[in-house]
């Protein structure tokens, strides 16, 4: 190749073309982003934007990073970058998801990133209109679905989490638990640890629950609040923040 030959092909990997793509990929990845920050999800604006940003840049490279090499004797193949994004990318979500008890947390975290990625490399490869309607589809599943599945009959296999504040040393949590086992509810877990500021002037402890087998954990919260020595009851749907 010569060198006439060279400068004209390295120039024409990095033109205005390949800037487009990856500000489309950079603006595209940051809505992404900017959806699970507002979301207050573990990965937010920065993390989706640099993956997909980075998985566009590097199709990029894989696409146009090695023609100065190529000749009658050397062949390279472009996608070969673009199936180890794939894989890597794997990594990072599989980072994200973890295991308590019998219930999974962060496989929709994980599954966005990995969706992030696939959007920045077809911006990456020049596939504009498919990475639109790739991220188009994302803010349909991630705000349409949710209120498909809400109208759904509830499972009683998807939980509840339970946060109750109480003043140590009289004995609630055991009326604690007797209460959500008397109102029909399977304990999962439980976690307490002491609060280091007192409350109201008396040693406080927190105490986290998971529950189900009941389709609604608002009566057991407002029975709780009731009880003597409680502070404080608020409770999570694991069914919509579990990721």
């Amino acid at each position: 190749m010569s060198g006439a030959t060279l400068t004209a092909v390295v120039a024409s990997a990095q033109g205005w073309t390949q800037i487009g793509q990856l500000g489309l990929a950079f603006g595209l990845t940051s809505l992404i982003g900017l959806e699970r920050e507002l979301r207050h999800k573990p990965t937010g604006m920065r993390t989706h934007t640099l993956v997909g940003f980075g998985a566009a840049l590097f199709v990029i490279i894989s696409k146009y990073g090695f023609n100065d090499v190529l000749g009658s004797h050397v062949v390279l193949d472009p996608s070969r970058v673009a199936a180890q994004i794939v894989t890597g990318i794997g990594f990072i979500g599989g980072g994200l998801i973890f295991v308590r008890g019998d219930a999974v947390r962060g496989l929709t975290t994980a599954a966005i990133v990995w969706m992030t990625a696939a959007i920045g490399m077809a911006c990456g490869a020049g596939l504009a209109l498919v990475a639109l309607v790739a991220t188009a589809g994302h803010f349909v599943v991630v705000l349409v679905y949710p209120r498909l599945l809400a109208a759904l009959p509830r499972s009683s296999h998807v939980g509840f989490g339970l946060r109750v504040v109480y003043e140590d040393g009289r004995g609630i949590l055991r009326e604690l638990l007797a209460e959500s086992t008397r109102r029909g509810f399977a304990i999962v877990h439980v976690a307490t640890r002491q609060l280091e500021q007192d409350i109201h002037g008396v040693s406080a402890v927190v105490v986290t629950l998971e529950l189900r087998d009941q389709p609604n954990v608002q009566p057991l919260a407002v029975a709780l609040s009731d009880l003597d020595g409680v502070f404080e009851v608020a409770t999570t749907d694991h069914a919509q923040n579990g990721d």
